[in-house]
């Protein structure tokens, strides 16, 4: 088949249209901006690059199916020809996948408000690492495994990063839905998207939909310190695995510690060790995302899941995840900009993350305060997701940023298309932080910022700040930061 990806440069499409090209598919594409490293990626792969968007070049290339990203909407002009002439079939993301990979595999959907990416890359990790040859399709650049795509065998597991948000614009169902789950692993649970979502009962509802389609000999991965999930109920129609840090969950973290040389913690099935767990991720969080990845990628290997067959499936009571061993999980290096450190030297550590939601900033501040301690640390965020760029929840970023020493907050992203009564108020999330005795900054361009963040560190002399602290320099955010993170890492090297 030839397959027509409409936004093939994405993260996610780019790397679906990578999983078609594997498959034996011709695979083709346009995108606006089309830019390494994708475009590197997907040229070396075989896939022909198209840039900017033209139904006349479309209606010549006559692919036999065109996929519509969901940052695709009315108004576009390949997407109103598409329309107006019904000429060639189409179809949304999610759909796509369900139909050539999903619909035939015992697929692991990992789900959650934070950690997607970072848990998928565990699950599908962890289970090469113990012999298995699982397909994934992980929506990040991930260090291990080596790529974010792979068929894998058919009868082994497909790990899939579950996201929640909606498929198409003539699809506003979460993508999540598409999925098959045999096992949905449901890591946390709080209110984002507030451009799709109308509140926190409105994502409860979609996650409830996601469990409402996992078969009764399948599994439910759910986190079970979270409030938000536990008020989805016991959903009797599915067994359910309940991971955390309290009693009364089934897999537990425990004795977790922090240093500068890694974190440490122990992980408990129904009370006796499964495993002591020394590796270099940050965080409590991340020591969540393990144990949820260890948790539904040992089930997927008991009897009787790649067998879907209700009568040889093991009993409700009878599940034994720790066939798995975990002992690979030392050498995880994680995924790009997660957390990810890109200087390290005795005066200053430079750092980036993905993070663009509240809990997110504040369990990876909270992290930094035990890796780096004594550091002064500054935090640097750019309001830029569709949730983060207005005040939905600017208290929650207030709160969160609070945890810093200095704060600098960059220019809200396409501010221009938000009512001030509506727009992430930079300047008072400043003045407030000020209040609480951060030295917080704000900022109407991302040049402007640089500049400022720059001039300190060119002058500190070796091994230190004026202060005499080292510094830690963490950027937060789910774009580009209009490419200022590299520019200061060279700045600082100079």
């Amino acid at each position: 088949m030839r397959i027509y990806f409409m936004g093939i440069c994405g993260t996610a499409m780019g790397q679906a249209a990578l999983l078609a090209r594997a498959a034996g598919h011709e695979v083709l594409g346009a995108d606006a901006g089309v830019y390494p490293p994708m475009s590197t990626v997907l040229a070396e792969a075989g896939i022909t690059l198209h840039e900017g968007y033209d139904p006349a070049r479309l209606k010549k290339l006559a692919p036999d199916l065109v996929v519509i990203g969901n940052a695709m909407s009315r108004g576009h002009p390949e997407v109103e020809w598409l329309l107006d002439t019904r000429a060639l079939p189409f179809t949304s993301l999610p759909a796509l996948l369900h139909d050539s990979v999903l619909k035939n595999r015992p697929n692991l959907v990992i789900a959650g408000t934070h950690g997607k990416t970072t848990t998928t890359a565990l699950t599908a990790f962890l289970l090469r690492a113990n012999g298995r040859d699982p397909g994934f399709l992980i929506g990040g650049v991930p260090q291990d495994p080596p790529r974010g795509y792979h068929l894998g065998a058919a009868g082994d597991p497909f790990v899939i990063e579950g996201d929640e948000y909606d498929s198409a614009f003539f699809d506003k169902r979460s993508k999540f839905i598409h999925y098959a789950p045999q096992i949905a692993v449901l890591n946390n649970l709080e209110f984002d998207h507030a451009d799709i979502f109308r509140d926190l009962a409105d994502v409860q509802r979609t996650f409830a939909h996601l469990t409402r389609i996992v078969p009764r000999h399948g599994w439910v991965v759910l986190n079970g310190d979270d409030d938000n999930l536990r008020a989805l109920g016991p959903l009797p129609w599915t067994r359910v695995v309940r991971v955390g840090t309290g009693e009364g969950n089934d897999t537990r973290i425990v004795d977790f510690s922090e240093t500068a040389a890694g974190a440490n913690f122990r992980l408990l099935w129904r009370g006796a060790t499964w495993a002591e767990v020394r590796w270099t991720q940050t965080g409590l969080f991340n020591a969540r995302n393990a144990a949820m990845a260890a948790t539904a990628a040992g089930l997927s290997v008991m009897a009787g899941v790649a067998n879907p067959d209700p009568a040889t499936a093991p009993a409700a009571s009878s599940p034994d995840p720790t066939v798995l061993r975990l002992d690979a999980l030392a050498h995880f290096r994680g995924v790009k900009r997660r957390q990810e450190i890109l200087l390290a030297s005795p005066s200053l550590t430079v750092i980036e993350d993905f993070g663009h939601h509240p809990t997110a900033l504040a369990e990876t501040l909270h992290s930094f305060r035990a890796r780096f301690a004594g550091a002064r640390l500054t935090a640097v965020f750019e309001p830029r997701s569709n949730t983060a760029r207005t005040q939905a929840l600017q208290a929650g970023f207030l709160h969160a940023l609070a945890l810093a020493d200095e704060v600098f907050l960059g220019a809200v992203s396409r501010a221009e298309k938000l009512a001030d009564s509506e727009r992430f108020d930079t300047e008072a999330v400043a003045r407030q932080l000020t209040a609480q005795g951060v030295a917080a900054h704000s900022f109407t361009s991302n040049a402007a910022l640089l500049d400022a963040l720059v001039t300190p560190t060119r002058a500190l002399p070796p091994g230190s700040d004026a202060g005499g602290q080292s510094r830690v320099v963490a950027f937060f955010t789910n774009g580009s930061f209009d490419g200022i993170i590299p520019k200061f890492v060279v700045a600082a090297k100079m």
